[in-house]
């Protein structure tokens, strides 16, 4: 056949590749897939009303299709064995018809041949499948250079615009800022701040929570405003301390989505000096608040608490229930992290915050368990015999845990003992030393232990202890 002739094949390749922001070979490769689409489209459609459609799914897998860019043109290209007798045409061809142009040819040879259908019998369904996959191809090139372009950001947090909505979803335009244009990103429900006003063009802050694969719509990027990340951005772009190093964030405590309507989002930071006549809580926060109050404005209206970190567990955890004042932190029990914090009694609801988020925070952002008490009602003889007992029940646990551990390595070693000794009774065909080079028998091989399908494995119990996902640095 001829070649097909496409007038403006190579202007229509830079134009494409000018509008998507792709490489000129990625557009020749993805009209190379529409057109062998075309193709397929074609043939399947020779036997609409007459037959049922006798093509597998991976019928065309020796097809191919080649542009011509001199002459601006195509051709669809098969891929056929050489054999003696033809049972497949569009996969074999009989050898006397190939030593009718090659004399040497020979049987199992491989040949390539034009089957170019001509451009009137190519049809419009198959001129229509061909641009639907063209279309295609190319969002999944844009979406891949997008995974790309984004996976290995230096800088995850990026200006966003909001473009639309899809169910609870805001879909968002963002840029890499590496000269592209930009791209839809989605900023689920759970990652929405409740004081934002998601309107259209609106722009934000978000943090890059991620870019990952979805099924049936590829490299998808996932944003987020509720990221403890954010707060860590922000403050290092507002406070130059940070930047030059002087002034660290040791961690961030947040709840941008509180279980109760009731109560407000709320960050604690903890930060620390690295050198001594540098105050960090007063760097972060600036001359009358105006460094913090920009980070306030753009979380809109967020309530930040910037505390002191320090190396002693007792005042770190004193400062981490700021702005409540503290009588006294008592370590009841340090290799357990159990703190009792004694407040006065019009300290007692400041402490706590409301519903409790205060020491809620507290808490995330020590690592430590605290509970409030009263200093006016404290008994320290009664506490400290419950947490006696506390403590006592904690280290049973414990002790029952590494017993389980213990029994779980043992367990494990005698399989891995029987597993060998059943391996030089019963050798596997991967033990031979010549297995994999296509000479060994192995239908005769004797039946193996059942028990040998469980060597090896190692049953996980799910752990207590709960992921610090809030702590950035």
């Amino acid at each position: 056949m001829a070649l097909v002739l496409l007038p403006g094949l190579n202007n229509l390749i830079e134009d494409i590749s000018e509008e998507k922001k792709l490489p000129p070979p990625v557009v020749e490769s993805a009209l190379r897939e529409a057109l062998l689409k075309g193709y397929e489209r074609y043939r399947r459609t020779l036997y609409l009303g007459i037959s049922e459609d006798p093509f597998e799914e991976d019928y065309f897998s020796n097809f191919d299709v080649g542009l011509d860019l001199e002459e601006e043109g195509y051709r669809v290209l098969a891929s056929k064995i050489i054999v003696e007798e033809v049972e497949s045409e569009d996969h074999q061809i009989a050898i006397d018809e190939v030593r009718q142009v090659a004399e040497d040819a020979q049987i199992g040879d491989t040949v390539v041949l034009d089957v170019t259908p001509e451009k009137d019998d190519f049809g419009r369904m198959a001129a229509a499948t061909t641009k639907q996959v063209l279309a295609q191809k190319l969002r999944d090139q844009q979406r891949r250079m997008i995974q790309e372009e984004f996976a290995d950001l230096e800088d995850p947090v990026l200006t966003a615009r909001v473009i639309r909505f899809e169910r609870q979803s805001v879909i968002m335009a963002v840029s890499s800022g590496l000269g592209r244009p930009e791209v839809e990103a989605e900023l689920p429900r759970r990652d929405q701040l409740p004081n934002d006003n998601y309107r259209a063009n609106a722009t934000f802050k978000v943090f890059l929570k991620e870019v990952s694969e979805v099924p049936r719509r590829g490299p998808q990027l996932f944003v987020s405003r509720a990221n403890a990340g954010l707060v860590v951005y922000l403050f290092e772009n507002e406070v130059p301390e940070i930047q030059e190093g002087s002034v660290r964030i040791v961690a961030v405590a947040r709840e941008a989505n509180p279980p109760s309507r009731s109560v407000g989002p709320r960050t604690k930071v903890a930060v620390d000096s690295v050198e001594r006549e540098v105050d960090p809580v007063g760097a972060c926060i600036g001359a009358r608040g105006s460094r913090i109050q920009q980070v306030v404005n753009e979380l809109r209206g967020e309530k930040i608490d910037v505390i002191r970190w320090s190396q002693d567990p007792g005042q770190y955890i004193a400062n981490s229930l700021s702005p409540a004042r503290v009588e006294m932190v008592r370590l009841v029990d340090p290799e357990g992290q159990h703190a009792h914090v004694l407040v006065p009694p019009d300290q007692l609801s400041l402490a706590i915050g409301r519903e409790g988020q205060n020491v809620r925070l507290a808490a995330r952002l020590t690592g430590w368990k605290i509970d409030i008490k009263n200093a006016s009602e404290y008994d320290q003889e009664s506490e400290d015999a419950v947490v006696t007992e506390l403590i006592a029940q904690r280290q049973e646990e414990e002790a029952l845990q590494a017993e389980a551990e213990a029994r779980l390595a043992a367990e494990q070693a005698a399989r891995a003992e029987e597993d060998a000794r059943l391996r030089e009774l019963y050798p596997l065909p991967e033990d031979d030393e010549d297995y994999g080079d296509g000479e060994g028998e192995f239908s005769n091989a004797e039946p193996t232990d059942p028990e040998r399908a469980d060597a090896g494995q190692v049953d996980a119990e799910p752990s207590d202890a709960e992921p610090d996902g809030d702590r950035e640095r």
